[in-house]
């Protein structure tokens, strides 16, 4: 894998989605890091990933109430463990399980395995609430997919939190997530 500085000079054979977030990242004038490589949608095939971009990517979490009427976008740490009921509590929201593909491709435009805060720029009606884990807010920088599970990026954390959120129109809850039972 090799790191490149920016978009793609050639995004033919691209999907529309991640072109579309490079060009919402450079809009802003977010630079970034990008690398290419196979499918990675699971932390372990990450972790690879982690180690050419100098940075931990996040674990992103898609989740729903019981009733499936709010979303949640959760980012944390890959090497923490997620327990429903830790975060369950501190958002006062019960029953929280893992949301289905369909509401992810609507609201986020993303598939299952790309799940990325990149995803909020497509979520127009803003039903989908940001949820990051405070061990996330403390790194210099952040890494991601561009809604897609075949490359990776690695911004500043301030980058996503002062200009990226704030063009999409999504604020955010800080949680700490522990791990333990």
């Amino acid at each position: 894998m090799e790191l490149y500085k920016g978009r793609p000079e050639n995004t033919e054979g691209r999907l529309e989605r991640e072109v579309r977030t490079y060009d919402f990242l450079d809009r802003l004038g977010i630079s970034y890091l990008r690398t290419d490589h196979e499918r990675a949608d699971n932390m372990a095939a990450c972790n690879e990933i982690d180690a050419v971009l100098d940075v931990v990517i996040c674990k992103n979490l898609f989740l729903c109430n019981k009733q499936g009427t709010r979303f949640y976008l959760l980012m944390m740490p890959g090497d923490k463990k997620f327990r429903t009921k830790e975060l369950s509590k501190q958002i006062g929201s019960s029953r929280l399980s893992f949301a289905p593909p369909e509401a992810m491709l609507r609201y986020l435009d993303i598939e299952p395995g790309a799940v990325s805060i990149m995803g909020l720029m497509n979520d127009h009606e803003h039903a989908v609430q940001l949820l990051i884990d405070e061990d996330v807010l403390k790194g210099e920088y952040l890494g991601c997919h561009p809604c897609v599970c075949t490359s990776s990026l690695k911004m500043r954390t301030q980058d996503v939190v002062e200009k990226f959120l704030p063009a999409t129109g999504h604020g955010f809850v800080t949680v700490l997530l522990t791990g333990e039972e």
